[in-house]
């Protein structure tokens, strides 16, 4: 199953780091998993945002899951919910 990775935000510096760390992410797991899916979307529509339970952007959403919001995660923590995603998509 691919990852449907989005960031939220109106597409300030911050939002521009976080998507940097979940490309950092998915190198990560590319080398573990050359045949991964990924994609990446930049979402800037405030209308879009608010259909998330988010309040201060940045926010990181993976598979329609928000993981994190008005921060900059590690690329450590991105991994992490990558997998998650991951394992909870090919688990029983």
């Amino acid at each position: 199953m691919p990852l449907h990775i989005k960031v939220l935000g109106p597409g300030c510096e911050a939002c521009d780091w976080v998507e940097q760390q979940a490309i950092a992410a998915l190198e990560v797991l590319a080398e573990e998993n050359p045949d991964l899916e990924a994609t990446i979307q930049h979402i800037t529509d405030y209308a879009e945002i608010t259909k998330y339970p988010i309040l201060f952007t940045p926010g990181l959403v993976v598979n329609e899951k928000l993981v994190c919001a008005g921060r900059i995660p590690r690329v450590e923590e991105v991994v992490a919910w990558l997998r998650q995603a991951l394992d909870g998509a090919g688990g029983a």
